[in-house]
């Protein structure tokens, strides 16, 4: 059984940092691209970021570029963001994701909340 499971998520200052884990089972991990996307109460789902298998090139939207990090690691199965100068836009629910090799995204984490405050 897949499972993924995000945490780190929480209340924040605007200008303020947090760093989301997703820690990943059921599955070769290295063998999995990761994503994390959000979804704003109002809003549909968006991709933030993602990292290839086993790991290197990564993607960013261009709202978070310069302000968040995705990185991984495969010997703890997990994918990690780190966001820096957030701000109240970044208000949303975060989800991670994973797919094989360049396949549609087909495992989901259940989602971590982060609220920016202004």
């Amino acid at each position: 059984q897949v499972q993924l499971v995000e945490s780190g998520g929480g209340l924040v200052q605007a200008g303020g940092s947090l760093r989301l884990s997703c820690t990943v089972s059921g599955l070769t991990f290295s063998s999995y691209g990761m994503g994390w996307f959000r979804q704003a109460p109002g809003k549909d789902r968006e991709s933030v970021a993602a990292i290839n298998w086993p790991g290197g090139s990564t993607y960013y939207a261009d709202s978070v570029k310069g302000r968040f990090t995705i990185s991984r690691d495969n010997a703890k199965n997990t994918v990690y963001l780190q966001m820096n100068s957030l701000k109240s836009e970044d208000t949303a629910d975060y989800y991670c994701a994973a797919r094989y090799r360049l396949g549609s995204y087909v495992y989901w984490g259940q989602g971590t909340q982060v609220t920016v405050s202004s």
